[in-house]
């Protein structure tokens, strides 16, 4: 089969696309013929070595996947040849097959494609454990999402919008931010333009924000960005608001002053989606059908706005660090079908 190997660390462009060997499962293990797969940030860090998660070299990057069993080992009953499945291994999925625990899977909704299917587990799984079990979002609460036109930003609104919240989208440009209404925003925030070095441009976004969540600043704050927006944007949260913290796309952790949550009453709350699938997974698999349901329901969409084949990993990643995706990419295979 072919697959995207890392056998070293760097960019993407240094990423090799080669035959290897499957082999066959193992007691509970599934084999299963790759359809498509989900292309998201943390590939981008975890193939420069720069992620929490170090696989050791070499190895097939890629987080998310949907196809077809075509083989189950010893001790699987709950799957069988032909299922169509999405799977969650944390890495293999840039492949035409992989090999997967039996607990890493589970059955593809009927009304999914498998482009969709593929990009539907990462980035809406963080999202609605964010904004459910971490932030425990109430109906009729304001949500501001940074980045909010990539794929974890628009699950983000969707998903807020679902659970009953106003959303202010943040992002930088305007093409970005009709991306934004199209999926639920109801107020957005152009940040692009700024210049925080200035302390008069500061107060224009915090007013902006201000603004936008009827002077009462947002409650729940969602960012994945982190970087120079992040201490403004804390310093305009509601009072007892929880801040969201994703990850950090903008490439800097920001350091925070401690007073301000004591002064806000806030709370910030650290989201490590991954480790909350291993540690309990039933919770998991209760968010993953609740997800389901609403997808079912049309009240998430979860776009696919670009795909690329299997060969073209790289151009995929150098899309996702260039910050030209909106929504997800996903990269399909030679068993891809719609």
């Amino acid at each position: 089969m072919k697959a995207i190997v890392c056998k070293e660390f760097g960019p993407p462009s240094s990423l090799v696309y080669e035959d290897v060997e499957t082999g066959e499962p193992s007691k509970n293990q599934v084999l299963v013929d790759i359809h498509a797969a989900g292309v998201n940030f943390p590939d981008t860090l975890i193939i420069k070595n720069e992620y929490q998660f170090k696989p050791p070299l070499p190895f097939t990057p890629g987080g998310e996947l949907a196809g077809v069993v075509s083989a189950v080992g010893e001790g699987v009953t709950e799957f069988k040849i032909g299922d169509e499945v999405i799977g969650m291994p944390g890495n293999g999925a840039f492949a035409e097959q992989i090999l997967i625990s039996k607990n890493q899977l589970f059955k593809k909704p009927t009304n999914m494609d498998f482009s969709t299917a593929a990009c539907f587990t990462l980035t809406y799984g963080t999202s609605h454990y964010a904004l459910k079990d971490k932030a425990q979002l109430k109906e009729g609460e304001t949500v501001l999402i940074m980045g909010a036109s990539g794929g974890v930003g628009i699950s983000a609104i969707e998903i807020a919008k679902a659970m009953g919240a106003k959303v202010v989208a943040a992002a930088s440009s305007d093409d970005k931010l009709e991306v934004c209404k199209q999926y639920g925003a109801d107020e957005v925030i152009n940040y692009g333009g700024y210049d925080l070095k200035d302390r008069d441009q500061i107060k224009l976004f915090r007013n902006d924000i201000g603004k936008t969540t009827g002077g009462n600043g947002p409650d729940v704050i969602y960012d994945p960005v982190g970087g120079d927006f992040t201490e403004p944007a804390l310093r305009s949260i509601a009072w007892a608001g929880r801040f969201l913290v994703i990850g950090f796309a903008a490439g800097n952790i920001p350091k925070i002053p401690l007073n301000l949550y004591l002064v806000k009453g806030c709370s910030a709350v650290g989201v490590f989606w991954g480790a909350f699938t291993m540690r309990e997974p039933e919770n998991h698999l209760a968010n993953m059908q609740q997800l389901a349901q609403w997808h079912e329901e049309g009240k998430i969409k979860a776009p696919v706005t670009q795909t690329f084949s299997l060969e073209n990993a790289a151009d995929a990643l150098d899309t996702i660090l260039a910050r030209k995706a909106t929504g997800k990419i996903a990269l399909t295979t030679s068993f891809y079908q719609t």
